[in-house]
């Protein structure tokens, strides 16, 4: 059995906004480098390997609270949000005529106007996920912690998740073979020694 821990990236500008992400590239704010300094890896954690998105967002995350470079992989690299990137989700969401529908009423193939629906992140994060050799860490973003969490707990995007995400926690899946299990409780960062 592997475990992998799922770590989601630093606040951003947008994310304080209200602004979809995706792709695009935005940095952390200098706010969540602060915060993110104070905290570091729990054992046995720090061995870990340690993967990440090839966004600076969720790289610097990673190198923050790990003290060394992760290894980026395009398969962790946020789901494509496509017309939808950039723009403030809560007008979206008033706008009866901008056809904007919140992720937990997609299923899995649901896709918004030249994106990505959950079921390509899945196809894409599934093979990368079998090829883990040993207790591994993704820093990443919240689309492809969901699509993860939904395939080791059969949340199906129709409802509610049984889960809800959180910065600063480690969030584990145990993978044997091609049964995953996601433990109940996440495994907080620690605070540094001052």
């Amino acid at each position: 059995m592997i475990r992998l821990a799922l770590l989601r990236h630093g606040h951003t500008e947008w994310n304080r906004a209200g602004r979809i992400q995706g792709r695009t590239d935005i940095p952390l704010e200098d706010a969540a480098r602060q915060d993110l300094s104070k905290l570091m890896l729990p054992p046995p954690w720090q061995d870990a390997d340690l993967f990440s998105s090839p966004l600076a967002r969720a790289a610097d995350t990673a190198r923050i609270v790990a003290d060394r470079d992760p290894v980026t992989d395009p398969a962790l690299i946020e789901m494509n949000w496509g017309a939808w990137e950039g723009k403030f989700g809560v007008q979206m969401r008033a706008d009866p005529n901008s056809g904007y529908r919140d992720i937990e009423t997609w299923g899995w193939n649901y896709t918004p106007p030249d994106g990505e629906a959950p079921a390509a992140l899945r196809d894409r994060l599934i093979p990368w996920a079998a090829g883990l050799q040993r207790d591994s860490i993704a820093v990443c973003h919240i689309g492809v912690m969901r699509v993860l969490m939904a395939h080791a707990t059969g949340w199906q995007f129709d409802g509610p998740a049984p889960f809800r995400i959180k910065r600063n926690r480690l969030f584990v899946i145990e993978i044997d073979g091609d049964t995953w299990h996601l433990q109940t409780e996440p495994v907080r960062l620690l605070e540094r020694p001052k």
